[in-house]
């Protein structure tokens, strides 16, 4: 009887660590899609090279005229609000600049003035999640894929059949795009510039999980993969830069720094191979994330307005 006991209590104490060690998990994976996926600011802290363009840029913005675009998000009651820049001289050419990770269309200053005074007229969206947009999630550019696609279609409302618009985006910016080329597009648009994009969200959650966190990706992201389409609306190991760009047939310029530890180096090398349409890519000498803008202004801008005067 004595060892009955025993065995139920070694039993009990076993189910209870079990049930310890689950509940962990599970609670260690709604917060990494809170961390992860959660509306957040952006980051307060940059490189001096950085800090000084940018702050520059963003007083620039707030004195230029502009427009203030509204839609709503697909598939979901959020409203979605965009920065529209009208060039000096009246054009039929738009870039549609996405920002970054956490970031918003005011990040986006430096690109958006390098195109305006190109000559492009320019609409820098705040994506689900981000800036003076709704929505408590951001999707790392998988839902605002469709968001996107919504955006191009409204400039060829506002300009007519002949519009000609180029996709552009930094970091999680440069994902977005990347998949909103996979999608059905207007004809109007005609070329994509990504500036250090990731491969996939599911390959970029593991690098933070290990660069970050110091744990291993499994069985943490599949219990994170289950929470996010719960909280999130989608399931991220869909979401792949890679196989979106076999479905692209825009000319894409590809652009990472080389010294690029937070979307690893080896991503744009990833992307410019799967890309199936004419291609260039960029690995910028001495560039850390998101950095190669800042880093070579002057070569930045001439390979960027070069490739887009060629296609757009």
């Amino acid at each position: 009887m004595m060892k009955n006991k025993h065995k139920h209590k070694h039993k009990l104490v076993w189910i209870g660590t079990f049930i310890l060690v689950v509940g962990g998990l599970a609670g260690a994976a709604n917060y990494l899609v809170d961390y992860g996926f959660g509306r957040g600011e952006p980051a307060t802290t940059m490189a001096k090279k950085k800090a000084q363009r940018l702050t520059a840029d963003q007083r620039w913005l707030r004195q230029v005229h502009k427009e203030t675009w509204h839609q709503q998000a697909v598939g979901k009651a959020v409203p979605l609000v965009a920065t529209y820049v009208p060039a000096v001289h009246k054009t039929n050419k738009t870039v549609i600049v996405a920002h970054g990770y956490h970031e918003n269309a005011s990040r986006m200053a430096s690109y958006i003035r390098m195109f305006h005074e190109a000559g492009y007229n320019v609409l820098a969206p705040d994506d689900r999640g981000s800036g003076r947009s709704g929505g408590h999630y951001v999707t790392f550019g998988w839902l605002d894929r469709l968001d996107y696609v919504k955006w191009c279609h409204r400039i060829v409302r506002h300009q007519g059949t002949k519009a000609r618009i180029a996709l552009f985006g930094v970091s999680m910016g440069a994902a977005t795009v990347m998949m909103t080329s996979g999608e059905k597009l207007p004809p109007q648009v005609k070329a994509v510039v990504a500036d250090c994009g990731y491969a996939s969200i599911h390959a970029e959650l593991a690098t933070q999980l290990k660069d970050q966190f110091h744990v291993p990706q499994e069985p943490l992201l599949t219990l994170a993969r289950g929470v996010a389409w719960i909280k999130v609306g989608f399931d991220f190991n869909d979401a792949s830069v890679t196989k979106q760009l076999h479905k692209n047939h825009l000319p894409i310029f590809i652009i990472h720094g080389e010294n690029d530890h937070f979307v690893p180096t080896k991503m744009g090398y990833e992307n410019y191979a799967a890309a199936n349409a004419p291609k260039q890519l960029w690995i910028v000498k001495n560039a850390g994330h998101a950095m190669a803008y800042y880093e070579q202004p002057q070569e930045y801008r001439k390979r960027v307005l070069t490739f887009l005067e060629k296609w757009v």
